[in-house]
């Protein structure tokens, strides 16, 4: 069977500054949630204008800390704001290219943000639902210790998240949240990517992320 090139383009934290990105080409496109900087309604309809109107074949994003209407809107509203082409996850999984890719815009706790719970068992049981057979997980916030630190030299990252990547092992898992440590690792055979795309200042300083993968 003759083996296909899928390109994936990651970006994270554009926080109202989307219409300012150089994308490169590619087949899929992955956002990593902070889609605006106070999560009004104006925000949203004009990222999800902008992204539905990307060149790319499949669109996926979560949501963010920031992103307040999609925790506080019913599910239906939501839904229906969501345009075709675009699929948006939470707490769930879509197929496409052959990965498996699951989202979730959860964080550890930190002044009442969106979508934050209390690290333990509150948040472990959102972790708990990823699948087993994921390929490329999506989450907002990153695993503890890797790339997420941030410039005061504190470590943010969520334990409880790490233990379940440790158990599932993703091909790539997919973040950001702390701007400022933009970049990626790979431990065995996890590769990690922190796609902020802002740095601390909220500036438009890092290039979204290539990845290239032979299926």
């Amino acid at each position: 069977m003759k083996k296909r090139e899928i390109k994936v383009v990651a970006i994270s934290d554009t926080h109202g500054c989307h219409r300012l990105l150089k994308l490169p080409k590619g087949d899929i496109i992955i956002h990593a949630g902070d889609i605006s900087q106070s999560g009004g309604q104006a925000e949203v309809l004009d990222f999800l204008d902008w992204f539905a109107k990307l060149n790319f074949k499949h669109k996926i994003f979560i949501a963010g800390n920031h992103d307040f209407l999609f925790e506080n809107a019913h599910p239906d509203v939501i839904l229906n704001m969501i345009p075709k082409g675009v699929t948006y996850l939470n707490d769930a999984e879509v197929e496409v290219e052959g990965f498996k890719i699951w989202g979730s815009p959860i964080t550890p706790w930190f002044n009442n943000w969106a979508f934050n719970r209390d690290r333990g068992d509150d948040i472990k049981k959102h972790w708990d639902l990823i699948p087993l057979d994921t390929d490329i997980l999506i989450t907002h916030g990153p695993p503890l210790g890797i790339l997420d630190e941030t410039v005061y030299g504190q470590r943010t990252g969520c334990e409880d998240l790490l233990e379940r990547i440790e158990t599932v092992k993703p091909k790539y898992h997919i973040f950001g949240h702390i701007h400022e440590d933009y970049g990626s690792f790979t431990k065995g055979e996890i590769t990690f990517i922190n796609a902020s795309v802002l740095d601390n200042w909220y500036d438009l300083r890092n290039k979204p992320v290539e990845i290239s993968v032979v299926v």
